[in-house]
C-alpha cells in the first residue's frame, strides 16, 4: 500500500500492529531514449508491487539522487554528496520517531551507493531500529536474471527498458552498442561525459522483448519481497 493513500490515522492504525515502511530512492538524470525518471519510477514501482502483498506501507520515492557526471545532459538533476545524505538521514530520523523499527531503502541509482555508510552510522545512534539497502537492479537473483538474458547490460540499456519507462514516439537504435571504458569515464567532468559517452547507455542493447523483460520485472519483485519480508533480526533496544 502507498502511503500517498492513507490518511495518519490509518498509519497510526498500521504501526499498531506492524512497524515495516518501504522508502524508494531514485534519481532524475539521462537515461539515453528512456525517462529521465527512469530510476525512480522503477525503484518506487518495484517496491509499490514488492510489498503490496505484505501490506507493508511505501512512501513516495526520493526522486533526486546524486548524479554530478551527468549534469551535462539537460534534464539531470543532482544534489551534493552532503545534501543527499542530510535528506536521508532527516527521513530515517522521521520514519523512525514515527513508530516504524524495520525499514527498507529500495534504490534504483548506482550513484545513490554512499547511502549505506550512512545507514550504518544512522543504525549507531537509533538503536532498536534496522535498515535494509537495497539496490533492486543488482541484487544477486535479478542480476544472475540479466546475466541470463543477455550479458552485455548496463546503465540506460536494454535492461532498464520497460514499458513504464519508455517515451512515447520516441525510436531507439537497433544495434548494439559497444561498451565504453567506465574506468576513464570516472576521470572526466560533466562535458568530457557527455563528450565520452554520446547518447548516454553504456553498452549493450537499447531493447529487448517485454517477454524477456517481464521475466526480469518478476525476479526484481520477488526478490524486493523477500528483502522486506524475511529474515530480519530481533531487534532490541541496546
Amino acid at each position: 500500500m502507498q502511503i500517498s493513500q492513507m490518511n495518519w490515522q490509518q498509519v497510526e492504525a498500521y504501526l499498531a500492529g506492524d512497524d515495516r515502511a518501504v522508502l524508494p530512492l531514485g534519481c532524475t538524470e539521462q537515461h539515453a531514449y528512456l525517462s529521465l525518471s527512469t530510476d525512480s519510477i522503477l525503484a518506487e514501482r518495484v517496491a509499490v508491487e514488492a510489498a503490496e502483498p505484505l501490506g507493508v506501507p511505501v512512501f513516495p520515492v526520493v526522486a533526486y539522487g546524486i548524479t554530478p557526471y551527468f549534469r551535462a545532459y539537460p534534464g539531470t538533476l543532482s544534489l551534493r554528496v552532503t545534501t543527499y545524505m542530510a535528506v536521508v538521514r532527516d527521513l530515517l530520523d522521521s520514519l523512525a520517531d514515527t513508530g516504524f523499527r524495520r525499514i527498507v531503502l529500495v534504490n534504483g541509482h548506482g550513484g545513490n551507493s554512499p547511502v549505506q555508510g550512512l545507514v550504518a552510522e544512522w543504525l549507531v545512534d537509533h538503536p532498536g531500529t534496522c535498515v535494509r539497502f537495497h539496490n533492486w537492479w543488482n541484487a544477486p537473483q535479478t542480476w544472475a536474471k540479466v546475466q541470463e538474458i543477455d550479458p552485455v547490460a548496463s546503465h540506460a540499456s536494454w535492461m532498464e527498458n520497460f514499458p513504464w519507462t519508455r517515451l512515447a514516439g520516441v525510436v531507439l537504435p537497433d544495434q548494439r552498442k559497444a561498451p565504453i571504458n567506465i574506468a576513464r569515464l570516472q576521470q572526466l567532468g560533466p562535458t568530457a561525459v557527455r563528450t565520452e559517452l554520446g547518447d548516454g547507455n553504456y553498452a549493450g542493447l537499447y531493447q529487448r522483448g517485454d517477454d524477456e523483460m517481464q521475466l526480469l520485472w518478476e525476479t526484481g519483485v520477488a526478490e524486493t519481497r523477500a528483502v522486506i519480508a524475511d529474515g530480519w533480526p530481533t531487534i532490541t533496544s541496546e
